[in-house]
């Protein structure tokens, strides 16, 4: 089953102080990032397929200036460096997409995506400078090479651009560049900004849409404790609708504020963390929970796009100059973290070799969801009757907000913090557009994070989640542990048990469990045998290196020569394809294929992967290196970590 956006003819697009709106129908769409030149082209159909079975509707990437000018004058728009490319395999999976064209990107990416030959030239970054202007006119109309013919007004797929990142200067700098790109040739139904930090001067209303997000936890964040940082927020209800926790290294003291008059605009996120990455300092390890209940809560707080940033993981491409494209300490710019050389996997739902991880699952159900009611969520306003300024790990209360049209209306339920353990709440009953429910007071349980309908196509209320309305069936889902009742067209159903597909609770209603909802329209994916692989460890590893602290007073990361001492270990390559899973403890593992590096890994409690189907063919050994653990590292560990110092080698397997 597919969920687009897109009809035959292609619709209008407009939107408004609530939604976007194709032909005048509100829309929830949502929304997940993946970077093309991060995956090999051959990969991007099978990518953007799985991405649209797990209810993403509109792709959003990053064009990554460095990537494709990493020689000043030499753009290399081949192989997974081909935007044009890739938004023809958009085109052709009917998924509309947002472009994200810098100059400044972020993304972890080397200096943000800014070259290193321009921090040569006389001018200064991201400014109206006129050099600095001269520079994006050449890049934009490069990129609109790539482009056109495939804009929204053509029948193409990109329908909106935004332009740069976490700016906080000026506003008439966007406007520069957004002026040039539409000189260029661009014109598209909208463009969009970062709606943090909060811009020195702002825009004209109506200029750029600003996109929110918020994040669980942060490889940015200085501090190595656990849960550091007030990332506890973002499981609040609450109408502020931008985070003071991203970016926390560089805009220290944010304040809860956005630029005046953006809360006209629609509620939009684009960087809504579907999961994270680990730098070499910070190693968070993400739930499933933590990104469900973030999307709850954003929908109950009246957002009306859900972006996940990152829904699709990568792997950096290799670079022409021989320098390595990751941010690091070391760098000219962008130099507040080290992160990984090859690996941005980014534990989103889709990770670096397109694995599903359990969120994955565990999101969908809410996207079917606000898709096939999207036209009604989208009008309703936010109401919050809990407190919304929470202190990290309150438990007094349950966490929830409704919103509301007429006598219609959705319950949002999220009794869960990440790392806080909230408990179970007893005697709940909700009172919404006039309807109390359930007939008794009831326990939320621990951990319960959904949505629940009251008044919505003749429910009067449901203790349930709905799901999807297909073919005249309406599909809900019961939420672990909380007993369900429902009142339809003024009769009460108590203690309804799921029965599935194969018959109805009552009247077109069909009530699932929690996995039958997650895998709903899904075709089953083909078992695949898991295969233990031989290794043979060949070298110990030597004295541990010195742990030095980088530019920005954070550990860094091990250097190439660092790896002439670590743990080696051969493994043959099998004769058949499939992900390779190096379970492991130590501090840094890195997987070399003839002596080139294909993948790395910083330890947080998760394997090294591999997809051996990118091998060339006539490699027939890979070697493993391991940095072993020290004793007392200055590194956030996440307690799912055995930080034993040494290192070993648990298991190699090929799934």
């Amino acid at each position: 089953m597919t969920f687009p956006l897109l009809c035959a003819a292609q619709p209008s697009i407009s939107w408004d102080a609530q939604s976007l709106l194709f032909d005048g129908e509100r829309v929830c769409p949502v929304m997940g990032e993946i970077h093309y030149s991060r995956l090999p082209e051959q990969e991007w159909g099978t990518a953007l397929r799985r991405m649209k079975d797990g209810g993403v509707t509109v792709v959003a990437t990053y064009v990554f200036w460095n990537h494709i000018e990493e020689e000043e004058g030499v753009f290399d728009w081949s192989g997974q460096r081909s935007l044009r490319g890739f938004l023809e395999a958009c085109r052709d999976a009917d998924m509309p997409v947002v472009l994200r064209i810098g100059p400044f990107c972020h993304g972890e990416v080397r200096c943000g995506g800014i070259p290193d030959w321009m921090f040569r030239k006389d001018c200064k970054m991201r400014s109206e400078d006129p050099v600095f202007l001269h520079y994006m006119t050449r890049l934009y109309r490069q990129i609109f090479t790539q482009v056109q013919g495939l804009q929204w007004k053509d029948g193409g797929p990109v329908m909106a651009c935004q332009f740069d990142n976490e700016y906080r200067g000026h506003g008439s700098y966007l406007l520069s560049l957004k002026r040039i790109a539409q000189t260029i040739g661009f014109d598209l139904p909208f463009y969009t900004r970062t709606g943090w930090p909060e811009l020195a001067s702002p825009v004209p209303f109506g200029a750029l849409i600003p996109l929110y997000g918020d994040y669980a936890d942060g490889f940015w964040e200085r501090s190595t404790k656990e849960t550091a940082g007030n990332y506890y927020k973002a499981f609040n209800f609450k109408a502020f609708r931008s985070s003071t926790a991203i970016a926390s290294e560089q805009l220290q003291n944010q304040q809860e504020r956005v630029t005046q008059g953006d809360e006209q605009y629609p509620y939009f996120t684009c960087e809504l963390g579907g999961g994270m990455m680990v730098a070499y300092h910070r190693r968070p390890y993400l739930y499933p929970e933590d990104a469900l209940a973030m999307a709850v809560v954003k929908l109950g707080s009246g957002s009306n796009l859900l972006g996940y940033y990152m829904y699709h993981g990568g792997t950096n491409p290799e670079s022409r100059t021989g320098i390595t494209l990751q941010e690091r300490q070391a760098t000219r710019a962008t130099n507040y973290n080290d992160m990984p050389v090859k690996n941005y996997d980014f534990q989103a739902p889709l990770g670096e070799f397109g694995q599903t991880y359990p969120h994955y699952y565990t999101l969908r159900p809410r996207h079917l969801m606000m898709h096939d009611w999207g036209a009604t969520l989208a009008p309703m306003e936010a109401n919050f009757p809990t407190p919304q300024d929470l202190a990290k790990g309150d438990d007094a209360q349950l966490r929830w907000a409704y919103r509301q049209q007429g006598d219609s209306a959705f319950v949002f339920v999220s009794n869960y913090e990440r790392l806080q353990h909230l408990s179970a709440k007893r005697g709940v009953q909700f009172e919404v557009a006039g309807v109390k429910f359930p007939a008794r007071p009831t326990t939320i349980p621990a951990d319960c994070i959904g949505v629940l309908p009251v008044n919505i196509d003749g429910i009067q209320y449901a203790t349930a989640q709905l799901v999807a309305r297909r073919d005249g069936r309406i599909y809900m889902m019961q939420l672990p542990g909380l007993p369900v009742e429902m009142k339809v067209d003024g009769k009460v159903y108590k203690n309804v048990q799921p029965r599935g597909t194969a018959r109805p609770v009552c009247r077109n209603i069909y009530l699932l469990t929690k996995e039958q909802a997650e895998h709903l329209f899904l075709e089953p994916m083909p078992s695949r045998p898991v295969l233990p692989l031989s290794f043979t460890k060949v070298r110990e590893a030597g004295a541990p290196r010195t742990i030095t602290l980088g530019a920005q007073k954070v550990a860094e990361e091990p250097d190439e020569k660092d790896f002439d001492h670590a743990a080696v270990y051969r493994i043959p390559v099998p004769s058949h394809s499939g992900l390779l899973e190096v379970t492991y403890r130590g501090d840094v593992a890195r997987l070399y294929a003839d002596g080139s590096l294909i993948a790395d890994n910083f330890y947080y409690g998760r394997p090294l992967l591999y997809g051996l189907w990118r091998l060339p063919a006539d490699v027939h050994e890979l070697e493993l290196r391991i940095l072993p653990l020290q004793t007392d590292m200055p590194i956030y560990f996440p307690r799912e970590a055995d930080t034993t110092p040494g290192e070993a080698v648990s298991s190699i397997l090929i799934r």
